[in-house]
């Protein structure tokens, strides 16, 4: 009998629904709300909850070469953008988020539209005390491959001045 019932048990825990695939997508839709709504919280100037969904250890890496802001930093600087009631207007046309097997870290890539045309970010994310936190964003501007050349010549000045000044 005790045979039977165990053979029972596990026949039953063998024909469950694989609960991390679930979780995995409740958790990434989840956190496409997270993410479009710090978005729409930067269109909307809403400071309090932009920031609220970094924390203080957060890292925002800007498109300029020289911005690399810890989260004092990057709120010093985008608070007067907030101040005048218009900070930034990303939307996310296509996102990929990944989570590691504990399902509290994860990690992402999105296309955005923004005023500088089709940008890409890029981000870490941490489950912390039961709350989402943004840890790390990195904003890039794209480029076509057959436009680099023209950016190369562009920026090739300000980027030589800046490698001397990191080197030295």
């Amino acid at each position: 009998m005790k045979k039977l019932l165990f053979l029972l048990t596990i026949l039953l825990i063998s024909c469950q629904p694989e609960k991390k695939h679930s979780d995995s997508e409740a958790i990434k839709k989840e956190l496409t709300i997270f993410l479009d709504n710090w978005h729409k919280a930067a269109a909307n100037a809403n400071a309090s909850v932009y920031f609220s969904s970094m924390d203080s250890t957060s890292v925002f890496i800007g498109t300029d070469a020289t911005e690399n802001w810890n989260y004092k930093e990057f709120k010093d600087f985008s608070q007067p953008y907030f101040d005048r009631g218009k900070a930034w207007d990303f939307t996310a046309v296509d996102r990929n988020i990944y989570l590691n097997e504990r399902h509290d870290f994860a990690w992402f890539d999105e296309l955005l539209n923004t005023w500088m045309g089709i940008c890409r970010g890029s981000g870490v994310l941490q489950l912390k005390d039961g709350k989402w936190h943004l840890k790390h964003y990195v904003l890039s501007v794209t480029v076509p491959n057959e436009d680099v050349q023209k950016l190369i010549d562009i920026k090739s000045k300000k980027d030589s001045l800046l490698l001397k000044k990191i080197i030295h």
